[in-house]
């Protein structure tokens, strides 16, 4: 079995660019009809499917993805740089995790923590 996360977005080019940069995938070819795969360079990890949709984000994801990094704040700031927008001000902390919650360029929500030391 593998899994295969698809997210819905609008504009596929502008997502593919920004979770291609975000994950350090490589976008799989052109687009079929609606869907734009994204691949890990190595082949480790799940893809991503991008699924063109005709409606706008409304309201919260009901599932995310959570990017797990050693330096918060350096990747939030990359991130950002990538066009992701900042939904939390200071980070939340919960039993030893600290992370801020994200959005990517079509406001899907994601969350960047450092796990416990």
């Amino acid at each position: 079995m593998h899994v295969v996360t698809v997210l819905d977005c609008r504009d596929l080019g502008r997502v593919a660019a920004f979770w291609a940069a975000a994950l350090g995938y490589r976008i799989e070819g052109e687009p079929v009809g609606r869907y734009l795969s994204l691949v890990p360079h190595t082949g480790d990890g799940p893809d991503l499917l991008l699924q063109r949709v005709a409606e706008p984000k409304a309201g919260k994801n009901r599932m995310h993805l959570d990017l797990r990094v050693a330096e918060l704040d350096a990747e939030v700031d990359r991130l950002v740089g990538l066009g992701a927008r900042r939904l939390t001000g200071e980070p939340i902390e919960e039993a030893g995790w600290v992370w801020h919650v994200l959005t990517d360029p079509e406001d899907n929500e994601f969350c960047v923590l450092r796990p416990p030391a």
